[in-house]
């Protein structure tokens, strides 16, 4: 190992250590992806609200739905609240149909969501807006016991409420109001209600980040939860899904969960660096110009001319006469693909048919190649005629 492949190796290894000494120093920026995933402890995620939910309904047993609703719904003795908490979920209509039902036997849907295929129950939701510049909203209930109390957020959010609603069927529970920096409420709208259908009851709240474990943790607003939740049966059972949710709570691909190990996005880099070194010194130490060499001409025409030509020179036509003969023969068997054995009428008829040659052509060829093998002395004639009869005989195969 030459002094220059040591340097290369020495620098190779401290720019990974400086890039892995770099990375575990570097503060991991906070993801607020709005997940809704119970697993996730990010910000936006729901790992609290699962944990906590027991002691919000102390009488609840929780089971988690990982399959779509309109599959688990299939069996019609299941009974208790579904529990949908994400930024935003559209029902197929078929699904939809199917959690009616649920409710209409009599239980319950608890839905937390921006926005979701609603019209079926006559609601209609829109966003709430003002011109103040430095407005603040809040969030409350309606109910006597709860409505001194307002809860604020300190992060942008959707601000959504009901726009329309069934006043036969639907009671509002609660509010989201808009106020200027001078505290002085601007506009407020209704954002969670209660819809009774059949024997059941939807309950729907279109501010799903206030169930999120920033939101739930943040100054006390866990109380703004609890309130919510108690509006729901204890005796239920609480159906969690977990299927409608925007963030993914299983790795979805290799790839994504070694990048997401530090132990192991380090080693893939470190791999992947390794080979670019491979590659670099391997392709330099091996690669040399590779010379041009000239193939081999076939000598194997000029040697014939040269032999033929001997023969001819000296006048030894028999000799060429029984070359030009074999030559004939071999090209009967290995062209033709006929046996040259025993020469009789029917090795006649089957060479014409392969050959485009009339029967009578082919035996007057073979007829002629005997005449020339039993004479001694072969002219300079007797040669060209032979030739040309071969040749012709020969031309119409092509």
């Amino acid at each position: 190992m030459n002094k220059k492949v040591k340097i290369y190796i020495a620098l190779f290894i401290a720019i990974v250590v400086l890039l892995i000494y770099a990375d575990a120093t570097k503060v991991k920026p906070i993801s607020w992806f709005p997940s809704y995933v119970a697993k996730h402890k990010m910000p936006y995620g729901t790992y609290v609200l699962r944990k906590e939910l027991p002691s919000f309904l102390s009488n609840s047993t929780i089971k988690d739905i990982n399959a779509a609703p309109y599959v688990f719904l299939q069996d019609s003795t299941v009974n208790g609240t579904y529990f949908f908490v994400d930024g935003g979920i559209n029902f197929g209509e078929d699904e939809f149909n199917e959690l009616l039902k649920f409710v209409e036997r009599g239980n319950d849907v608890f839905l937390s969501t921006n926005g979701s295929q609603i019209d079926t129950l006559g609601l209609k939701t829109s966003s709430l807006s003002t011109l103040e510049l430095n407005e603040k909203h809040y969030v409350s209930l309606l109910n006597p016991a709860f409505s001194d109390k307002k809860y604020s957020f300190d992060r942008p959010m959707p601000r959504i409420y009901f726009e329309e609603i069934d006043t036969i069927n639907t009671t509002a529970l609660g509010k989201i109001t808009m106020f200027d920096k001078d505290s002085v409420a601007l506009k407020s709208g209704v954002n969670f209600i209660k819809h009774k259908f059949g024997k059941g009851n939807f309950y729907i709240n279109t501010f799903p980040l206030a169930f999120t474990n920033y939101n739930i943790l943040h100054q006390k607003n866990d109380a703004y939860v609890a309130s919510v939740l108690s509006y729901l049966d204890p005796e239920k059972p609480i159906l969690w899904d977990a299927y409608y949710k925007t963030g993914k709570d299983k790795i979805t691909s290799p790839l994504n969960y070694i990048l997401n190990s530090k132990s192991l996005k380090w080693a893939y880099y470190i791999a992947l660096i390794g080979v670019l070194f491979f590659v670099f010194f391997k392709g330099k130490r091996e690669q040399r110009d590779i010379p041009i060499i000239t193939p081999l001409k076939n000598q194997t025409l000029a040697f014939t001319r040269t032999i033929s030509n001997m023969y001819y020179e000296k006048s030894q036509h028999q000799k060429i006469a029984n070359q030009k003969i074999n030559y004939f023969l071999v090209w009967v068997r290995s062209k033709m693909n006929i046996p040259t054995d025993v020469l009789n009428q029917s090795f006649y008829k089957h060479l014409a048919s392969r050959s485009n040659n009339t029967e009578e052509d082919t035996e007057k060829v073979f007829k002629k190649i005997a005449q020339i093998q039993q004479l001694n002395t072969v002219s300079k004639e007797q040669l060209i005629a032979l030739n040309s009869l071969i040749e012709t005989y020969k031309s119409k195969t092509q």
